[in-house]
């Protein structure tokens, strides 16, 4: 790992290298960690989760043999699914040491899966689809012209590319009259940027597009799964709360209450508007 990027890959770990047995006390069985999607009903959080693994995937129009890069891969449920359902080979990079492992366990014995502990800047492979779901809040506006000049690089002429990510609310998202800013948003960011996500930026969604045009990415879809987000952040919460004495044993009271404010707060704001979460489709702008 380059000197330069050290302290940014420490700041994704502090989040997910926290403890693999905390995450599996809210999250579903899949340990899916990024907005689900509840196209029904009644619909449990693990269906919720592999409904919006698939619709990902969906956007990417797969088919056997291809190889697919899954950027920030977690605990590996959509590279999983991806070669499970869609027949491609999947290469999945963390830069978390406990999901590497977890994710790693899970494919072992598999040739049409593979995880590393790898960065973004340090992938310099072809491959025939990109998909990243929840990364791209990691990396700081001021490193997306590399990230897409990466994937512009990798990319064949008819690649195709999916970004899933967490924006700024505009003033269409905004629900009910709200101000675009208040004190309690502000302290919320403060208190998301110091406690859970160290380093991390949520960017506004032309940033996002702007970026990837000059690199040579167009987008051709744009999809907003805003309040399926807090539904799941409320699941989330429920869950967590359910096992606080487990979650206090494996982390602490101080943790505890922290991921609690996070979780519940999160899901006020995306449901307030002042929050979004985006997919971006995007193939390569022709020469």
């Amino acid at each position: 790992m380059a000197k330069v990027l050290r302290p940014f890959y420490e700041d994704v770990q502090a989040h997910y290298d926290l403890s693999n047995d905390f995450y599996q006390l809210f999250l579903d069985e899949s340990m899916t960690y990024s907005c689900a999607f509840f196209p029904r009903e009644r619909m449990t959080l693990e269906e919720a989760q592999l409904a919006k693994i698939e619709l990902s995937l969906s956007k990417c129009d797969l088919h056997p043999g291809q190889r697919l890069l899954d950027v920030g891969c977690g605990w590996g449920a959509t590279a999983l699914v991806a070669a499970d359902r869609f027949g491609v080979r999947v290469v999945g990079l963390t830069l978390s040491r406990q999901q590497h492992v977890l994710a790693s366990h899970r494919a072992a014995g598999r040739r049409d899966v593979e995880f590393r502990l790898q960065g973004w800047e340090d992938f310099d492979e072809p491959v025939d689809r990109i998909v990243s779901i929840g990364a791209l809040e990691h990396f700081r506006i001021e490193r997306y012209g590399a990230f897409f000049a990466r994937a512009r690089k990798i990319l064949p002429a008819n690649g195709r590319m999916m970004v899933h990510s967490i924006v700024h609310g505009t003033r269409e998202t905004l629900q009910d009259g709200q101000p675009e800013v208040t004190e309690e948003l502000i302290a919320y960011m403060k208190f998301m940027a110091k406690h859970i996500f160290p380093g991390g930026q949520v960017p506004p969604r032309e940033a996002i597009t702007r970026t990837a045009e000059q690199q040579g990415l167009r987008t051709v879809h744009v999809e907003s799964l805003r309040p399926h987000y807090a539904m799941t952040l409320d699941a989330w919460a429920a869950r967590l709360q359910a096992s606080h004495e487990q979650a206090i044993e494996l982390v602490g009271a101080d943790i505890f209450d922290k991921y609690m404010r996070y979780l519940t707060e999160s899901a006020y704001f995306f449901r307030t508007g002042h929050c979004d979460v985006v997919q971006f489709t995007m193939v390569p702008a022709a020469s």
